[in-house]
């Protein structure tokens, strides 16, 4: 009989995992200021550095509010808090060999759910929100800084209609993560033209309710991207596909 041996926990790991069960008890409720530092070290009778790093682990986790000179405060757990604990990992990971591939596979998945969902759910409301993103894009077509604003916002306005917080901050992330990308890609002449225009075949399938349609134009429009990156990374720019 084999067993996986019993990791001791460190001091401070320890007061931070009952710190936590008191927050998920109720003990502690969100905007609620904790114990103060010396009042933490008495009630668990550690030291001080044992209860400063169980703040800061705790602020890790979007878990407390963390201020110099003040009791730390609970926060009220959120999804955007959630995803912004993954922004250094993710960093770390695009700057690894084969990292950006891996980041565009992921947003691939995740944005033809999107679309996906998007097809499935979308309301009259929903319908007039992206007809006004995708009219701000084609306005924008010929200025690349407001075009990628445009692009974003676009893309944002798919995520928001499942109404699912957890889909819109992982949005966001993967936006901020993925920058250098979308301001390369963009860089290729013709690149904004047809951003458009897939931006265009992406809204008709979700506004038609055509599910396949949607994750099609979805796939298409980010295989196309990616394209124009590897593209604009080897050098050649000489246009993008339409």
């Amino acid at each position: 009989m084999s067993a996986t041996p019993i990791r001791r926990r460190k001091l401070y790991e320890e007061v931070s995992a009952r710190i936590e069960e008191m927050i998920h008890e109720g003990r502690f409720a969100p905007g609620d200021q904790l114990p103060s530092e010396r009042e933490l070290m008495e009630t668990f009778d550690v030291g001080r550095s044992a209860v400063r790093e169980a703040m800061l682990s705790l602020q890790r986790m979007g878990l407390v509010a963390v201020s110099s000179g003040e009791r730390s405060r609970v926060l009220a757990p959120s999804a955007k808090a959630l995803v912004g604990e993954l922004s250094g990992a993710a960093r770390l990971l695009l700057s690894q060999a084969g990292g950006v591939a891996h980041f565009q596979q992921a947003r691939a998945l995740f944005e033809i759910g999107l679309a996906r969902q998007a097809a499935q759910l979308a309301t009259e409301e929903d319908l007039a929100r992206l007809r006004v993103a995708l009219a701000a894009n084609r306005a924008a077509i010929g200025s690349q800084p407001r075009f990628q604003q445009t692009d974003v916002a676009f893309h944002f306005a798919i995520a928001e209609i499942p109404r699912n917080p957890i889909f819109t901050s992982l949005h966001e992330a993967v936006v901020a993560w993925l920058t250098e990308q979308r301001a390369t890609s963009g860089r290729v002449p013709g690149a904004g033209e047809a951003a458009y225009a897939a931006h265009v075949r992406i809204y008709e399938a979700i506004a038609a309710h055509d599910v396949p349609a949607a994750e099609a134009a979805m796939q298409q429009h980010l295989e196309a991207v990616v394209a124009l990156y590897w593209r604009a990374q080897s050098g050649e720019t000489d246009g993008a596909s339409p």
